[in-house]
């Protein structure tokens, strides 16, 4: 910590010595002035912002060290940008993962990071950012998308998008479920977890399982003290899958061995699973 605030004082003062010489030399010599501080006032920014970018990274890897969990800056060749084809991936150009980090959770292999990708060009540049957690499934399953009930989902449906009808009224208010296999559907959203998934920290949470991972999204960057609540909500969708649905998938959970060996199967890294 003593070591960060050093290298922070040294930006600042970095920064005022930059605007001090600036100053003096658009005094001195009014046209070549401007350009050396606007030279000197991006390098400025751009010190600031690697020295911002090294702490979060010695923060994340500081709370993975904590948890038992692993952190790399960039995607350690595990393809978590084509992790699922629907948004928020596949969307723009230039996407690109980073702040990742690995473990266990709830005996499940567990993946947390920042997905971030751009739409258009010029002025018309814009970058997006989302934080992304999931969980390892061991067998793949049908695609299920459930997204929170809004403006987006009004007007997907409106040009024709699915939305599954569930036992609960209030789920059907409060969530799309768009499912190219409506049996499997009906079978994992059963009525204990339609409850739970109506429960306050699960309202407003969008999921999908697709293939072997289920994974969750949010706008902005990665968050730490969101991790634990939203796998939560996601592993009570796993643990309530019904044995029937895993073994119509190749897998029968009642067959396997404890959790902890599981995950270690399971996980797609080579990491630690803690």
């Amino acid at each position: 910590m003593q070591r960060g605030v050093r290298v922070g004082a040294v930006v600042v003062l970095g920064l005022v010595g930059f605007l001090v010489v600036g100053s003096q030399l658009s005094s001195d010599h009014p046209g070549g002035g401007v350009l050396v501080v606007g030279l000197l006032v991006g390098g400025g920014i751009a010190a600031a912002g690697w020295w911002f970018r090294r702490k979060r990274q010695e923060q994340l890897a500081a709370w993975a060290l904590a948890t038992g969990w692993a952190y790399a800056p960039r995607d350690p060749g595990l393809g978590l940008a084509q992790l699922h084809t629907a948004r928020p991936f596949g969307q723009g150009h230039s996407r690109t993962t980073s702040d990742v980090l690995t473990g266990t959770y709830d005996g499940l292999p567990a993946v947390s990071f920042t997905y971030e990708w751009t739409t258009g060009s010029g002025d018309e540049k814009r970058t997006y950012q989302v934080h992304v957690v999931g969980l390892a499934l061991p067998a793949f399953l049908p695609t299920l998308d459930v997204t929170p009930e809004g403006f987006g989902a009004r007007v997907a449906k409106a040009f024709g998008a699915r939305d599954l009808q569930l036992e609960s009224a209030a789920f059907n208010d409060a969530y799309r479920v768009d499912a190219p296999d409506a049996r499997t559907a009906h079978a994992i959203l059963h009525p204990r977890t339609l409850e739970r998934l109506l429960q306050a920290d699960a309202l407003g949470t969008s999921w999908r399982i697709e293939g072997t991972w289920l994974l969750s999204w949010e706008t902005g960057t990665t968050d730490t003290t969101r991790i634990a609540p939203r796998l939560g909500v996601l592993s009570a969708v796993v643990r309530g899958v019904p044995r029937h649905v895993w073994q119509d998938h190749g897998y029968d959970p009642a067959t396997d061995g404890p959790p902890g060996d599981r995950a270690r199967r399971w996980a797609p890294w080579g990491a630690p699973t803690g």
